[in-house]
């Protein structure tokens, strides 16, 4: 069944002030997230340049010469 008086232009008319109300709480929501990415983003440690990185992580190499290598003594 249909409602008995269907005026679009009425309707649209009435419909006009809740649909901007909620584009603009969509629009204020986006936007504060976007803020705090960037907000967190900007407060987080810089990362290392490409030096430290190799220096820090990778274990120093040590040269072995022959007649230097040990086994590991059984139990």
């Amino acid at each position: 069944m249909t409602p008995p008086d269907t005026n679009t232009k009425k309707q649209a008319r009435r419909h006009i002030g809740p649909l901007i109300g909620m584009a603009l709480a969509t629009l204020f929501g986006v936007a504060v997230i976007i803020y705090w990415l960037f907000e967190e983003s900007a407060e987080s440690d810089p990362p290392l340049p490409p030096a430290a990185e190799e220096t820090e992580l990778a274990p120093p190499r040590e040269t072995v010469e022959e007649g230097e290598i040990t086994r590991p003594e059984a139990d």
